[in-house]
């Protein structure tokens, strides 16, 4: 074997093992906010890190690693609708067990879910980034090849559809309990 394919193939394996292990759980996290299907989920993250084992050395910036990753993971998904329609899954059927969760925070958990599920997914999409990944505008319009304007405009609307859904949730409730 040549004496510098091995040390750049432990190099590249290193390097790897060190994205795998620093955004496995991010990537998982936002394909099944995504996506709402935990085997789907698992397979589209898996078939990520392997396109991204494959692409590696097009990875220039260690720091855009993270939305890189989302990149392909998006296109996975895409990728996903191209080859064969998978059956889909109601949110509500989906339950994401913690055993620290009270009832009451599960109650609010299962609502915030129902919640977003209800909003187109321009309108989602871009919330979930910020929320779960904690990306800001710039790195949204990036992710989705936006203009930040809209990104910023998309996320505006989407709080306020939230917030009118919960207030008309709280009205609702309270003329069935009083």
């Amino acid at each position: 074997m040549d004496t510098q394919v091995l040390p750049y193939m432990k190099s590249k394996q290193r390097r790897y093992e060190a994205l795998v292990h620093a955004f496995h759980a991010d990537i998982y996290r936002y394909a099944y906010w995504l996506i709402k299907d935990k085997a789907v989920a698992e397979d589209i993250v898996q078939e990520t890190f392997l396109r991204a084992w494959r692409s590696l050395d097009s990875l220039k910036d260690n720091q855009a690693a993270k939305a890189w990753l989302i990149t392909i993971l998006r296109r996975e998904n895409a990728r996903r609708f191209e080859r064969k329609q998978f059956d889909t899954v109601d949110i509500e059927d989906v339950s994401v067990f913690d055993e620290t969760m009270s009832a009451e925070q599960e109650v609010q958990q299962r609502e915030l879910r129902r919640l977003l599920a209800s909003l187109s997914e321009e309108y989602r999409e871009p919330l979930i980034l910020q929320l779960v990944f904690g990306l800001s505008g710039e790195e949204i319009a990036a992710q989705l090849n936006l203009n930040k304007n809209t990104v910023m405009t998309r996320l505006f609307r989407a709080r306020n559809q939230l917030r009118e859904s919960l207030e008309k949730d709280d009205a609702l409730r309270g003329r069935h309990n009083g």
